[in-house]
């Protein structure tokens, strides 16, 4: 399903592929669980970390070990194994605000590295690669341009303003701490059973915001998941790579290839103010993958939202209703 990612042989030196690597995914939940499950595949150990034991049986069945700790809970981390070539912190918050926010991301990050990394009583311990999936959430700019992993993040809400605060973190106890870390900044994220703006759509509740010129930008959880594993095998310590398809879309135009694609009318205008809540707050910008690309030599499966929704369009059956 996922494929191999092409590598480019410049950044061979990264590579660490001789034998199986021990790996822990911390949030083993939409994109967290294929992710583990595709890294066994490929021969891995795998370490599947979660806040309850709800989901043990159906993590052992996909060969993953389950770990039960919750990074905001630094006891709860004390017992369990830690000796991880590399680690994916893909935790997802449910909602919430900026202090639940602070708590997961920021707070989360902070125990983690404390509980991961060498120590003077654990000096034994090899420093494991670290790869984290934040957002575009962290791009504030408005002006419909291209941004891309250079350019400010000066978000306006408080939560995308806490994810900020857990990138620098990180990369600044990476540098410290001498630890290869490395950010996934993903888009939407869509797929199997998600896509918010087509359940929108489905629903009725979908609504074109003034003129629609605003720009979506999105990726496959696929995608997503094979780009995490390329950062894993070749990704340069210190680095972010931004996780987005290569096709930036307005939303009207977005919208107009649903309609037609499912043969149901156009949604409604409205304007910004009453188009309900964003959890990304009011951007707008194109999202440049090319870093992702040029770097990790990295080629999508679905390379834009036409190829990922028809994917999903037809496993729901929805062509022509």
């Amino acid at each position: 399903m996922f494929g191999q990612p092409r590598l480019l042989l410049g950044h061979a030196v990264g590579l660490r592929l001789t034998s199986a690597m021990r790996v822990l995914i911390v949030g083993c939940g939409y994109v967290g669980f294929p992710l583990a499950s595709e890294l066994v595949k490929r021969g891995h150990v795998v370490f599947g970390l979660r806040r309850s034991r709800v989901s043990d049986v159906a993590l052992s069945g996909a060969g993953i070990a389950p770990l039960c700790g919750d990074i905001t809970n630094p006891d709860s981390l004390k017992e369990l194994p830690r000796d991880f070539d590399w680690v994916v912190n893909c935790v997802a918050s449910g909602g919430g605000g900026a202090e639940e926010y602070r708590q997961l991301y920021l707070h989360g990050m902070v125990n983690l590295t404390d509980w991961l990394l060498p120590s003077p009583q654990r000096s034994n311990v090899t420093n494991p690669r670290l790869v984290y999936t934040s957002s575009t959430g962290v791009y504030g700019q408005d002006d419909g341009l291209i941004v891309d992993e250079t350019s400010p993040t000066e978000p306006t809400t408080a939560n995308a303003k806490v994810l900020v605060e857990a990138e620098k973190y990180l990369l600044g106890a990476g540098q410290e701490k001498k630890f290869p870390a490395m950010i996934l900044r993903a888009a939407g994220i869509y797929g199997p059973e998600r896509g918010y703006l087509l359940k929108q759509f489905l629903r009725g509740d979908a609504r074109i915001e003034g003129s629609g010129a605003r720009v979506l930008n999105m990726i496959h959880r696929d995608d997503l998941v094979r780009a995490i594993i390329a950062a894993l095998e070749c990704g340069r310590a210190g680095e972010i790579y931004n996780a987005a398809d290569d096709a930036p879309v307005s939303q009207l135009e977005f919208f107009k290839w649903l309609s037609a694609k499912i043969g149901k009318p156009l949604p409604p205008i409205a304007t910004e103010d009453s188009a309900g809540p964003r959890k990304r707050g009011l951007t707008n910008k194109r999202i440049s993958n090319g870093k992702l690309k040029r770097e990790l030599g990295f080629e999508f499966q679905f390379p834009n939202y036409q190829a990922g929704y028809s994917s999903e369009i037809a496993r729901l059956g929805l062509v022509g209703t």
